[in-house]
């Protein structure tokens, strides 16, 4: 966000584009959480559990055929049998969707970047030396993939899920050209977020149990592939011209598959994502790294004043910024931030809150953790919107209900900010930096005692739905 001149400011890849100069981040669990909702856009029909395993399947034997350059690892291993049972996914559902017979890819390249010049291979006419990168190439119709740094960092930060998820949307750009979905002038953004959808299309059959060599559940394995797909963000100024997607509308493009089918992909067009972003910023401006606003009582006190123009109800809640509410009955102390129904009050520990401002990754190629001051803001927010559901005569117990609640209407003040005439504005930073705590740690999902649903993916989507569909929506969709 900005105020007048400040802000609050706060792939999955295509062939030719590196990852270099990105850090690490790992998914965080919540201390305390609750059981998951058992009727939601989400659940499953399969055999997969929100607890169990996720990863290859045991026992099960390998693919063939095997990748060009291979080493036989357990890398390239991963790779193929992931390759094989996307291929096996759209050969049996393709023709429910898109006219004629699927044809799956036939060649698959595997390379090493950290190996030295001379034994780099071609990959899409040009060389894999250093190249840290997977990709599909529509001049020979193959799929590519770097087993020497890429999928390893992967694998240790996110799982092998990741890897799966990566090359299912690389599979993806395979679909939709066979599907014609796209002409010379589609922009790149739509054909990235097309094929992270048909990302999400393919995953939502593993988590149901249909995949041969793969399990997915939908706590910690989703949450570590939705980690992965934030992590391939765009993230910097002048990316326009091979756009893929700020974390939140590649987060949403993956939902869109996994929730609607591939007919939910097939809708994604240049029309559909213009209305999607309506007012929301889509790409990163010069100078939203450095204009961030400070987390203090003064800040915290304009977005105070904010949600109350934009959210009115009596009495407002009252404010205090010297320590988080701990005299509150029946109701758990919630850091950083709590709010207690009895006195109307919501307490904020500014210091620990101006921490998730600043906090970030420890090194590596990888990081899905979003800073900015808007990861702090929107927790504060969403204790205000808990205040409100008191108000308005809804429990503020629950994290099914009231978290989610929480987080959808959080979601609803977000877009609000991004309207004209706003006097806080969002950043696209400020979307990413939500989406990153929300997935991490979840507390703008919590309610009043602090317990979350255990999916990220149920927690982002309770945001994306306040985002995009209005605080009305989320009023009837978490009852």
């Amino acid at each position: 966000m900005r105020k007048s001149r400040l802000r609050l400011a706060a792939v999955l890849m295509t062939a030719a584009v590196a990852l270099t100069g990105c850090t690490g981040w790992e998914v965080q669990s919540a201390e305390r959480v609750s059981a998951p909702a058992t009727t939601n856009p989400w659940e499953l029909t399969g055999q997969s559990s929100t607890t169990g395993p996720s990863g290859p399947r045991p026992g099960v034997p390998d693919s063939d055929p095997k990748a060009e350059n291979g080493d036989g690892g357990p890398v390239d291993t991963l790779a193929q049998n992931a390759v094989a049972d996307i291929a096996d996914y759209w050969k049996a559902q393709y023709a429910k969707t898109f006219p004629g017979v699927f044809t799956p890819v036939t060649r698959f390249v595997s390379w090493d970047s950290t190996a030295a010049r001379d034994r780099a291979i071609e990959f899409c006419r040009g060389s894999t030396y250093q190249e840290v990168n997977a990709a599909s190439c529509s001049l020979d119709a193959t799929i590519g993939w770097d087993r020497g740094t890429l999928l390893p960092e992967l694998i240790t930060k996110f799982g092998p899920m990741a890897v799966v998820m990566v090359l299912a949307h690389e599979y993806g750009h395979a679909v939709q050209a066979q599907a014609k979905l796209n002409g010379v002038f589609t922009t790149s953004v739509v054909r990235e977020q097309q094929a992270d959808c048909f990302a999400g299309v393919f995953l939502r059959s593993v988590a149901e149990g249909t995949a041969r060599h793969f399990t997915l559940n939908t706590t910690d394995g989703l949450n570590g592939v939705l980690a992965a797909v934030i992590s391939f963000r765009d993230r910097e100024p002048g990316a326009s011209q091979d756009e893929h997607g700020t974390a939140f509308e590649r987060v949403t493009a993956v939902q869109i598959g996994y929730t609607d089918g591939a007919t939910g992909c097939k809708a994604i067009t240049r029309a559909e994502l213009q209305k999607r972003r309506g007012t929301l910023p889509t790409s990163f401006q010069p100078g939203d790294k450095e204009r961030q606003l400070p987390v203090d009582r003064s800040d915290l006190a304009l977005v105070a004043q904010s949600l109350a123009q934009n959210y009115p109800f009596q009495p407002e809640p009252s404010y205090d910024y010297g320590g988080v509410t701990r005299d509150c009955p029946n109701v758990a102390v919630t850091q950083p931030v709590s709010y207690c129904p009895s006195s109307n009050v919501i307490g904020a520990d500014v210091p620990a809150l101006a921490e998730r401002a600043v906090a970030g990754a420890q090194g590596g190629l990888l990081s899905a953790m979003v800073g900015g001051d808007y990861n702090a803001f929107v927790v504060f927010v969403s204790r205000y919107m808990l205040a409100l559901q008191q108000n308005r005569k809804l429990s503020v117990t629950g994290a099914d209900t009231a978290g989610l609640r929480a987080a959808c209407l959080s979601g609803a003040y977000s877009t609000a900010l991004s309207r004209p005439g706003s006097t806080l504005q969002l950043t696209a930073t400020d979307l990413d930096a939500a989406v990153s705590g929300l997935l991490s740690d979840g507390l703008a999902a919590a309610d009043v005692d602090g317990t979350v649903v255990p999916s990220g993916f149920v927690r982002l989507e309770a945001f994306r739905t306040g985002v995009l569909d209005g605080d009305a929506a989320c009023l009837t969709t978490y009852k």
